[in-house]
């Protein structure tokens, strides 16, 4: 009796404990090349989208409830082939799947990343017109990111209409974008392509580990010596769309005895020319990183980046060029003894060096701390023909040079045959123009050589626009599991900025130096404490050669603090997620010159200081965000995702000062862009098929952009400045795949979109020769003051992009994919002078004094004097914006790889544009000649506009070839 009571308490004991007993996923990932532990895998449920990482050790175990039965494990890492593992669960059970592999993935297509997005901005004259969003979205392997990352990046698509501008860019949490410009310099880091590998991702508003985030989502790269996986690798890759030839060679250590590991990296990457002609290529990349784990609960990591990289540059040209020339013509080169010399150099030297700091303070707790500092310039070369002499006998100064440019309007058959009826000498000048430029129609470097040799001082010399930058970055992340469900994202940081802004002497191509006065001022320079014509009035008439700093010198200071709080809940049928940011933005211009036009610091309505020596008005703004989001599960293979958000940005530094090269004048009615978005998603997720459809709107208020030009009435450099501008991007985007055999994937993407201005926003120019008829400096405005750009398209790419492709995975480690790509609703970036009241204006009847300069009323206003025989009709279609043709393109990808011992030897190539399809990325509307009759004169002429639509165009067939051995 009692040994049958002892068993039946064991029995109940031991069925207590059953229950008692937790369900438990667990295991662990190795390399399946190497057998060494791979960290921060990501490990998801598929049925219910839960996901844990890998640790250090390629560990992981899901937290908390778990679903019952057969279930499938999405097992995946950027560098690596995803693999999908099959598990039945049972309750009270443990399963253990320790020692899954993943392979690592031989189509390295980070590699088309770096060359199709970080080159191509390197090569454009305006980074504006080319920067766009697909860089960011790189290390996502959502299907329909993928396709606008690696296929539709050539045509510069932006995925939802926005740029990188709407993106961050983080290195090892710490924030990259420029304060400038709000984008990330991607030469920073660029040819480091075997170190990006470990990227974290967010699209859009959705929650983020480290940062507020923003639109167009969140990228980190993760630059640890600990999480790269141990061994070595060479490459070469040979290519002929920027550069033509890259080394690279890279090696990590893993982790060593006594806590230790490191990383390095270095590689080359150069070309006499890319697919456009004269766009040189030289740059060299260095990267360390070392890192030793003190104990179980700090680390600490140091690492270097040094990415130099010199890169010729190349303009948006006219039709009429085209035609003459071709899509590969670049203006800015010429021979010199023999040599292509490109006069538009871009030059990048910013090394970034940062400690970070990890602190496991309990196993739900981490805190993160890192600081970094980054130095050096960004140079932008030209030639500047603004070289005067002193004329001592009248008091005064002479000068200025013919654009040497070979595309000037004035050297094209079109200027020529201007003239509704042009005589025979007209068509005689216009056939000489035309065989000279299709003959030649390069830089004369010669030419500008034999200037400088006749004049006492040079009349042209190589400049260059120069940013200095020094910038420190503090910040320190917190990362907290509250409870089993809850966890607390939260930071803290600081940036601080000192950014010297010069024009540099690069060359004085023969001469023996540089009058540093203004050739076009009209003023008596003898008044040296007034005069005009004075860069720095401290140092008038100062003669200045190679190295010497010009024409303006200024630095901006700027310090931006800013915190951030998330909390995400994860439950069986919904995660949802909120937070919230706040910061503080201050910038200030400090001018190092005297500038002659703006001698005496004085305030005019709106501009706050208008001197131009010493420290302007510091502007502050208070900035704030919240945003949230949930993921609703129907079922494992179903699921709603919803994020929505408003914030408010400070504007850029670009955007803040209205001339800051002459004075320290703001940008009047200046403050924060307002935003709001809400996407939401349908999402399906099987073993075979993926798919995402999604529909977004995002709305932007209170936007500033500034550009600056010649107008054909104005010898002088204009700014224009747009405030209170309104846009709405709406639109919906579908990416869908499926495995239809093991070897097998189909693939589709679609994106469709309108990106519009909402309003007609206020327009304002401002010139340094800009005076009223008191003789009071003033800004200039057209009738209402506004521009009507209402319901016209945000440039920046198509709108429409639509994908069908294919991949093939063969047992035997190779593959090959084929993607067709068709693109459309492209649109000219509209000219805002064209559609204000300006258009309508009878240029005859302007006033205007003895010179011919416009005379401008007290107040800056100039209305009335309309055409009187203005037709609606035409102006409508003379003011139509244009749209690109439509176009596709097909892309061939595909690889192979061979095991030989313990090395690993494999080649990746594709070939982009397969049949050399002709098609416009982008362009913008000249505004020079823009009033009414003109443009009637312009867009009727049937021998082509003088000043026609400017076009960058898209490359033709090209092709990349990379080569490598791994151990």
């Amino acid at each position: 009796m009692k040994k049958s009571f002892i068993i039946m308490l064991f029995g109940i004991f031991s069925m207590l404990m059953s229950f008692a007993q937790d369900t438990i996923i667990k295991g662990s990932v190795l390399d399946g090349t190497t057998g060494e532990p791979i960290p921060d895998v990501t490990i998801t449920i598929e049925e219910t989208g839960q996901s844990v990482k890998t640790d250090a050790q390629g560990v992981f175990q899901f937290p908390g409830t778990v679903p019952l039965g057969e279930q499938v494990l999405k097992v995946e890492k950027v560098g690596y082939v995803t693999k999908r593992y099959p598990i039945v669960v049972n309750e009270g059970q443990t399963v253990d799947i320790s020692g899954m592999t993943l392979d690592f993935d031989t189509s390295d297509k980070k590699d088309l990343f770096i060359i199709s997005i970080s080159d191509d901005n390197l090569n454009s004259e305006d980074d504006g017109l080319t920067d766009n969003v697909s860089g960011l979205l790189q290390s996502s392997r959502d299907v329909f990111l993928n396709a606008a990352a690696f296929d539709f990046s050539a045509t510069f698509f932006r995925p939802r209409g926005l740029d990188n501008a709407n993106g961050k860019v983080l290195i090892n949490g710490v924030e990259m974008n420029k304060q400038f410009n709000g984008r990330p310099q991607w030469g920073n880091w660029g040819g480091l392509n075997d170190v990006q590998r470990n990227q974290e991702f967010t699209m859009g508003m959705s929650a983020n580990d480290y940062t507020f985030g923003d639109l167009a989502g969140t990228n980190n790269i993760i630059m640890r010596a600990s999480k790269y996986r141990k061994g070595g690798r060479i490459s070469y890759a040979s290519a002929n769309r920027s550069y033509t030839g890259r080394f690279m060679a890279s090696y990590n250590s893993g982790l060593l005895k006594g806590g230790w590991s490191y990383s390095v990296l270095a590689s080359r990457r150069f070309g006499d020319e890319g697919f456009i002609d004269g766009t040189l290529y030289d740059s060299n990349s260095f990267f360390a990183s070392v890192e030793k784990k003190i104990n179980d609960k700090h680390s600490l990591n140091f690492t270097g980046i040094y990415a130099q990289n010199r890169r010729g540059r190349s303009t948006a040209i006219t039709e009429e060029v085209y035609n003459l020339k071709g899509r590969e013509y670049n203006p800015f080169w010429g021979y010199q003894n023999g040599d292509k010399r490109n006069s538009r150099i871009r030059e990048i030297d910013e090394p970034i060096f940062m400690l970070n700091h990890f602190w496991e303070m309990s196993p739900k707790v981490r805190l993160n701390t890192n600081i970094a500092y980054q130095f050096g310039e960004i140079a932008n070369s030209r030639i500047d023909n603004n070289g005067s002499r002193l004329d001592a006998i009248n008091n005064g100064v002479y000068g200025g040079a013919r654009n040497p440019t070979p595309e000037y309007y004035q050297n094209l058959p079109s200027y020529f045959l201007d003239d509704p009826n042009p005589t025979a000498y007209d068509y005689q000048l216009a056939y000489q123009a035309q065989q000279d430029f299709i003959n030649d129609g390069q830089l004369d470097w010669n030419n500008l050589y034999g200037a400088n040799a006749i004049n006492s001082y040079s009349v042209y010399v190589l400049q260059s626009d120069v940013v200095k930058d020094n910038q420190l970055s503090l910040n320190t992340i917190l990362d907290a599991n509250l409870a089993e469900n809850i966890r607390l994202n939260a930071n803290i940081n600081y940036r601080s900025l000192k950014s010297e802004n010069f024009a540099r002497i690069e060359d004085v191509l023969g001469g023996s130096g540089y009058l540093d006065i203004d050739a076009f001022a009209e003023d008596n320079i003898g008044q040296e404490s007034e005069g005009q014509a004075q860069s720095d009035l401290n140092n008038p008439n100062r003669v200045v050669t190679e190295g010497d700093r010009y024409k303006y010198n200024y630095d901006i200071n700027s310090d931006v603090i800013s915190g951030f709080a998330q909390a995400q809940f994860k439950y069986n049928k919904i995660d949802f997620y909120v937070g919230a940011n706040v910061s503080k933005t201050t910038y200030q211009r400090d001018g190092k010159y005297r500038n002659g036009f703006f001698a005496n610091s004085g305030n005019l309505s709106g501009f706050g200081e208008t001197g131009s020596f010493g420290e302007s008005e510091k502007l502050d703004f208070s900035n704030y965000g919240v945003k949230g989001g949930f993921t609703y599960k129907i079922t494992g293979k179903h699921m709603i995702d919803v994020n929505g958000s408003y914030f408010t940005k400070a504007p850029s530094i670009r955007n803040s000062f209205g001339n800051a090269r002459q004075s320290n004048q703001t940008v009047i009615g200046l403050e924060s862009e307002k935003i709001q978005s809400v996407d939401a998603s349908y999402i399906y997720r099987s073993p075979i098929v993926k798919a995402r459809l999604t529909g977004f709107y995002s709305g932007f208020q209170d936007g500033t952009d500034i550009g600056f030009f010649f107008t054909e009435n104005s010898s002088n450099f204009v700014q224009e400045v747009q405030t209170n501008i309104e846009r709405r991007h709406v639109g919906a985007e579908l990416g869908i795949e499926a495995q239809v055999t093991p070897t097998i994937k189909l693939k589709a993407a679609a994106s469709v979109g309108q990106y519009v201005f909402t309003n007609n926003p206020n327009l304002y120019y401002t010139a340094a020769d800009f005076k009223d008829v008191n003789g009071d400096y003033t800004i200039l405005t057209y009738g209402d003051g506004t521009t009507a750009l209402e319901n016209l398209h945000v440039s920046g790419g198509p709108e429409r992009a639509f994908q069908i492709g294919f991949e093939y995975r063969d047992p035997d480690f190779w593959n090959i994919g084929v993607t067709s790509n068709f693109f459309s609703n492209a649109y000219v970036d509209a000219s805002a002078l064209k559609r204000s009241a300006s258009f309508s204006q009878d240029v005859d009847l302007l006033p205007v004094d003895t010179e011919g300069n416009l005379i401008i009323p007290a107040g800056g206003n100039i209305s009335g004097y309309t055409i009187n025989d203005y037709d609606d009709n035409v102006a409508n279609e003379l003011l139509k914006q244009e749209q690109f043709d439509s176009y596709m393109l097909v892309n061939v990808i595909g690889g192979k790889s061979w095991k030989i011992n313990d090395y690993f030897v494999g080649f990746f190539a594709t070939i982009n544009n397969v049949f050399n399809q002709d098609y416009r990325t982008g362009g913008f509307e000249q505004s020079r000649r823009v009033d009414y009759r003109s443009q009637i004169e312009e867009q009727n002429n049937p021998n082509g506009p003088v000043f026609g639509n400017r076009y960058f165009y898209g490359n033709g067939t090209t092709y990349y070839l990379n080569v490598y051995v791994r151990f």
